[in-house]
């Protein structure tokens, strides 16, 4: 695969002068309690076989969405890169209501060939290119957005088939109130250790995935070369120091995941919201020797039937306050053309401490190389895991 450094592919991005913040897991995104709206769908009217949402006006979208009046959405909770405002900020400004059902990309993808009523989720960049359901048919339908033009080529599908809203580094979580020391802030400091570690769903998460691929570069490997990633994660595995806990907020307060390895962003969200909730001492960093840079992409199921209020909400996500609402969690927002303001970037950190984390452009290659993590997880790690 061709690598690349994603500072260089969002180069442009520099113009945002984000600094991004410190430190979650697919398949680990916190289920938020349910908004009480209309749920009824009923007075929407379903796209016309003759078109796609390409073919509306952004005009028409809203009045069909507002006719449809609520959003069904799968993986995109309060709690993860500051969804909660950003719903908070769609349903104000068009009076459509929203619920969200946490789960893995995975999960999100299957809800969508069997539930019509679902209709927007948010997967990882290595499921873009799994959007074909078991009967063959695709899974999602296209919207480009009217910021189409200034998102980068790397971040949208065909047509607006997925589009990356935002991206995140790999990043350590620690409680210092239940672990015992300082924070590692390397991969070599943590396999010196003698504690356990979280990093979610392996077998159908991004997260998982990606902090294997990071380890890859710690330890000497790359994409190309997993192996030491392999023989990291087996040695963690056999000495039972992998915590099989999801990577939820929930789990981080309650004390089940005392370590865990997530995106910087709900580092640090879930950080501040650690210290409001429970008054504990926390720390988050990004591991100097191995960190990896991707994005997660909103879908569109293709059999919903509220289409228009999810175009409508991707279109809310990539303006320029659903960009500002994601960098506000510590996310880098793709678009290149938006201006993040100061009082935001400065509440996040340096971003010198994530210039060595490595980017992918490749969804086809990323998405085959997850896979295979998925499956020697399944076959050499759970089952150690599960003894």
């Amino acid at each position: 695969m061709r690598k690349t450094n994603l500072f260089k592919l969002i180069a442009i991005l520099a113009c945002m002068t984000l600094i991004f913040a410190g430190c979650s897991g697919e398949g680990e995104k916190e289920t938020p309690n349910p908004s009480e709206g209309d749920t009824s769908t009923e007075g929407s009217e379903p796209v016309e076989e003759t078109k796609t949402l390409n073919d509306y006006t952004l005009d028409e979208i809203i009045e069909k969405a507002k006719a449809e009046g609520h959003l069904e959405s799968v993986g995109m909770p309060d709690s993860w890169a500051n969804w909660g405002e950003t719903w908070e900020g769609y349903t104000a400004t068009y009076g459509i209501t929203h619920n969200d059902a946490d789960m893995s990309s995975a999960e999100e993808l299957a809800m969508f060939e069997n539930d019509p009523t679902r209709a927007i989720g948010d997967v990882g960049f290595g499921f873009t290119t799994k959007l074909v359901g078991t009967d063959g048919k695709e899974l999602v339908q296209g919207y480009k957005t009217s910021y189409w033009d200034s998102v980068p080529d790397w971040a949208k599908g065909e047509d607006g088939k997925w589009m990356i809203a935002y991206t995140g580094c790999t990043a350590f979580l620690w409680n210092n109130d239940l672990m015992k020391g300082e924070m590692p802030t390397s991969w070599q400091a943590v396999r010196e250790g003698d504690y356990k570690v979280a990093i979610g769903d392996v077998v159908g998460g991004a997260n998982g995935q990606g902090a294997v691929i990071a380890t890859a570069y710690a330890f000497g490997g790359d994409i190309d070369n997993l192996q030491p990633a392999f023989d990291f994660w087996k040695e963690m595995a056999e000495a039972g120091r992998i915590n099989g806990i999801d990577i939820t907020y929930n789990n981080f307060e309650s004390g089940e995941v005392p370590f865990g390895v997530i995106w910087s962003y709900n580092a640090y969200s879930y950080a501040g919201k650690l210290v409001e909730a429970k008054n504990y001492k926390v720390t988050y960093g990004i591991p100097s020797d191995g960190a990896i840079l991707s994005g997660y992409a909103s879908v569109i199921n293709a059999n919903t039937t509220t289409p228009f209020a999810a175009a409508l909400a991707r279109e809310y996500i990539f303006s320029d306050e659903g960009q500002i609402n994601l960098a506000k969690s510590g996310a880098i927002p793709t678009r290149t053309n938006v201006v993040i303001p100061e009082e935001v970037t400065s509440a996040t950190f340096d971003p010198a401490t994530y210039a060595h984390a490595v980017g992918f452009a490749d969804a086809d290659h990323y998405s085959e190389v997850c896979a295979q993590i998925g499956e020697w997880w399944a076959e050499n790690i759970q089952p150690l895991i599960a003894q």
